[in-house]
């Protein structure tokens, strides 16, 4: 929060989080917590960001907090099955 809302820093170091998630799954946990219903249409991207050659480590933090349980403090989750796989983080 501190970068986003605090003074212009230059270059800010680049941050990770513990796991890699594919778009199209970040889209599908978040309609699913979130109980929407919309249909996914699959987006073809170039092959450098298929490859994973946007992905660095170099000068990153890697955080500790999941998608998961961004989504489980962030969105009221309908769907009881997904509430308890969050709960269960």
């Amino acid at each position: 929060m501190e970068l986003a809302l605090g003074k212009p820093t230059g270059l800010a170091p680049n941050l990770a989080g513990p796991q890699v998630y594919a778009t199209g799954e970040l889209s599908w946990g978040y309609l699913r917590a979130s109980g929407e219903r919309r249909l996914l249409m699959p987006v073809r991207v170039g092959r450098a960001y298929r490859a994973g050659e946007n992905l660095s480590l170099v000068r990153t933090v890697v955080g500790v907090r999941t998608w998961e349980s961004f989504l489980a403090e962030r969105v009221e989750c309908e769907d009881e099955v997904f509430s308890v796989a969050l709960e269960n983080l």
